[in-house]
């Protein structure tokens, strides 16, 4: 791979050109196109999310700072603003939402057998939203509040490897539950997910799926017990029932039985109520289940701090689901370099040697596992342990 090149092209080897050039050709996106390709589009956008730029601007003077290394770092075409921004407005967004589909494909195929933390059989996924606040000023189209602009981004993701399966884009408006719809359930595997997603005939309707789903109960909610089954207390749990519900429209919601969880957590003294459709698995299995929620909301905080996904390059919703899926394409990319080179290197580490050496002319695999960072404790400093194995 190495044969002299540049880190940035042998990283980009990681990107399948067939698959690419399909997506491409789906929406036509090279028609008419002379000198800046969607690879081009592509490669630039990439090259501004490993390094942080801040504007269309800052490419363009790094980019043409290198302009010698660019040909052979795979960008054929002149990089300026005006074209780089006229692409992102112009061409379609689903190109990067297809591609980044086919990346996330290959992906959750190398870490079929990761380990979360739980010895499970089956798959699990957490489920869950995060607004993007946009000024409603320079974005109008993206109308959240009176004075308040913004976009939803709806995520399942597979809790082995931490892979973000199905993305989806709304607007802020769209309520999270909305989003279970969008869902093709698999019999047999998990979903796990927080209070707004509870919608009584949406999990009914996963439940007949023969799914199952882990969620947090209503503090209101009017239940009659059937059954109980002896926990052990000393694990934090505090009582493991079978329930139905009372109330009129949640009984004819889901007129089927529940299992209700209870469980207090040794070391905050916090009382937790799981709902489960699930009555084989132990109740301290189900309880940690539901904490390993929390790894979609390290997810989040991780894209948003190391990705450009709160600053964007353009005004229009074009623009901006094109930067957000080309940050997603890095992100699971950066993740399919790690495993391809079983590097041990925490993902935080990997994008911060790439952000400094892209243009470097040594083997990738020296620069990510030999390369001494001066302060590693870094990588742990905002609590964010995605990808470290």
């Amino acid at each position: 791979m190495y044969n002299g090149r540049l880190i940035f092209a042998q990283m980009l080897d990681f990107v399948p050109r067939r698959e690419f050039n399909e997506c491409v050709a789906r929406y036509n996106g090279n028609y008419k196109v002379q000198t800046f390709s969607c690879r081009d589009q592509f490669i630039a956008m990439t090259f501004a999310q490993l390094t942080a730029r801040e504007s269309l601007r800052d490419i363009e003077a790094c980019l043409r700072a290198m302009d010698k290394k660019l040909y052979h770092a795979g960008l054929r075409g002149n990089v300026s603003r005006s074209t780089l921004g006229d692409a992102n407005k112009n061409r379609n967004y689903r190109i990067y939402e297809d591609f980044a589909r086919v990346l996330i494909s290959r992906a959750r195929k190398l870490y079929v057998n990761e380990d979360f933390g739980i010895e499970l059989e089956q798959s699990a996924y957490a489920i869950d939203a995060s607004t993007i606040d946009l000024c409603l000023s320079l974005f109008p189209w993206a109308r959240f509040r009176k004075r308040k602009g913004g976009i939803k981004l709806h995520t399942l993701m597979e809790l082995k490897g931490n892979i973000p399966c199905v993305i989806r884009i709304t607007d802020a408006k769209t309520h999270d539950v909305a989003f279970l719809d969008d869902i093709d359930y698999e019999p047999g595997s998990f979903y796990i997910m927080d209070k707004a997603y509870i919608d009584y005939q949406r999990l009914f309707e996963l439940n007949m799926s023969k799914a199952f789903f882990v969620t947090r109960a209503k503090t209101n909610m009017s239940y009659t017990r059937r059954a109980y089954r002896k926990v052990d207390k000393t694990t934090g749990l505090r009582s493991d029932q079978t329930i139905a519900f009372k109330g009129f429209y949640a009984s004819r919601d889901y007129p089927d039985i529940l299992r209700r969880i209870t469980f207090t957590d040794p070391e905050t003294g916090k009382r937790f109520t799981f709902l489960t459709n699930n009555f084989e698995l132990d109740a301290l299995i189900i309880a940690l289940l539901y904490k390993c929620r929390w790894q979609i909301e390290l997810f989040f905080k991780w894209i948003k701090q190391h990705l450009r996904i709160k600053s964007f390059f353009g005004n229009t919703s074009n623009a901006v689901k094109t930067q957000i899926w080309i940050a997603i394409s890095v992100y699971v990319l950066v993740a399919i370099i790690k495993k391809e080179l079983k590097i041990e290197r925490s993902l935080y580490e990997i994008l911060q040697i790439l952000s400094i050496s892209l243009f470097e002319q040594m083997p990738i695999e020296e620069a990510l596992m030999n390369t001494n960072l001066q302060n590693q404790n870094e990588a742990f400093c905002n609590q964010l342990p995605l990808f470290d194995l």
